[in-house]
């Protein structure tokens, strides 16, 4: 694989902290990414995907389809030569566990004496 063909790219996450950075080829899917993000995801994280399918990758401002390639998206990158590309990870639960985390609150928060502001008016 000719170098020129390679590309460092380091994931930023939400807290300011990075994995990478990795080189990937350009024919590397930004699928392959995220699995490499949810693989590599470090330990004692708040927030932890489970899957690639919870991962977001922005770059330059633009979220990132799964089938593309890194070559393909090189555009959104810019021009880099020899530097590294620093992509946001966004990481996004499944609706899934987002509905269970709601529904424990909200059955939660009805087993509390609710201040009388945050109840319902009849």
């Amino acid at each position: 694989m000719p170098e020129d063909d390679l590309i460092d790219i380091k994931f930023r996450l939400y807290d300011g902290s990075d994995v990478g950075p990795f080189r990937y080829s350009s024919a590397s899917t930004v699928d392959v990414l995220k699995q490499r993000i949810v693989s590599d995801w470090p330990k004692g994280k708040t927030v932890t995907p489970k899957a690639a399918s919870e991962v977001k990758l922005i770059s330059s401002g633009k979220i990132l389809e799964n089938n593309k390639t890194v070559g393909q998206c090189k555009l959104p990158f810019g021009e880099s030569t020899g530097g590294v590309i620093i992509m946001h990870v966004v990481v996004q639960p499944s609706l899934a566990k987002a509905k269970t985390v709601c529904q424990l609150v909200w059955s939660w928060s009805w087993e509390l004496e609710l201040p009388s502001e945050f109840r319902e008016k009849d």
